[in-house]
């Protein structure tokens, strides 16, 4: 069984002084994360629900070795994550709506690129190109230049391209955000068949529809930290996730004593 741990990640940035005065603090540093600590298995989708600005994205930065966490560190089958990033990349897929294809390549181009980068031996990248651009109707536009491409289109392209090389570890950040409804429901899809394929997912979102559509267990973060984490069916007690998260996160601004 996969398993990821993340243990007590702790983040903090500095801020500038015109990001002060325009913020109208005196804060020179904020922590972003503040000791997150949870666990994901293989066969099941774990999400990550917050406001904007709670860390979300930074947690999942720190899983994906993007950026380093200032204490804490992150498990992969009891491989750390801070100690061999190299070797965590080799296992996992991390797609984000910030990392842009390139715009004058093609979705089969940029394919064997990334075929050739993560060192997928010829043939089988063929056999995975055909199967994913049919799963996901690139096959239609394989050759169009990507800068011709809608928002929905190069989701896909990119969502292919993170799980060329057949990943344990699934790490997908607002893996719907600016897709239609056809191209959403396509990419819940694929997260469910990842599911099913005994991949560890987890997904970051403010999207309660696709929470509640995936996961099996949800932390909700609010200031940098995980003030719930249960299953869906514990956490929702019968009502809509959007209701129970609004609870949860009235009670923690009231003991802020800023409700």
């Amino acid at each position: 069984m996969e398993i990821l741990k993340a243990e007590k990640l702790v983040k903090t940035f500095a801020i500038s002084e015109k990001q002060r005065k325009s913020l109208g603090i005196k804060e020179k540093k904020k922590i972003a994360v503040d000791g997150i600590s949870f666990t994901a298995k293989s066969g099941e989708v774990f999400g990550l629900i917050g406001p904007n600005g709670a860390g979300k994205t930074t947690t999942m930065r720190m899983l994906a070795t993007l950026i380093k966490p200032d204490s804490g560190d992150a498990l992969y089958n009891e491989v750390s994550a801070v100690k061999s990033p190299t070797e965590i990349r080799s296992k996992l897929a991390f797609l984000t709506t910030d990392l842009k294809p390139d715009m004058k390549s093609t979705p089969s181009i940029m394919f064997d690129f990334f075929a050739e980068l993560y060192h997928v031996p010829k043939d089988e990248a063929q056999k995975r190109k055909k199967t994913l651009f049919e799963e996901f109707g690139i096959d239609k536009f394989a050759d169009t230049m990507i800068s011709k491409l809608s928002q929905g289109q190069r989701q896909k392209v990119s969502l292919v391209n993170s799980v060329i090389h057949d990943p344990k570890f699934v790490i997908f950040d607002e893996p719907t955000n600016g897709l239609d409804i056809i191209a959403a429901r396509e990419v819940r899809e694929f997260i469910l068949n990842m599911k099913k394929a005994e991949k560890c997912v987890i997904i970051s979102t403010h999207l309660f529809d696709l929470v509640e559509k995936v996961c099996d267990r949800a932390a909700m973060i609010m200031d940098g930290k995980i003030v719930v984490e249960d299953t869906l069916e514990n956490l929702m007690q019968g009502r809509p996730l959007e209701d129970a998260f609004y609870d949860i996160y009235t009670e923690h601004m009231r003991n802020k004593g800023e409700m």
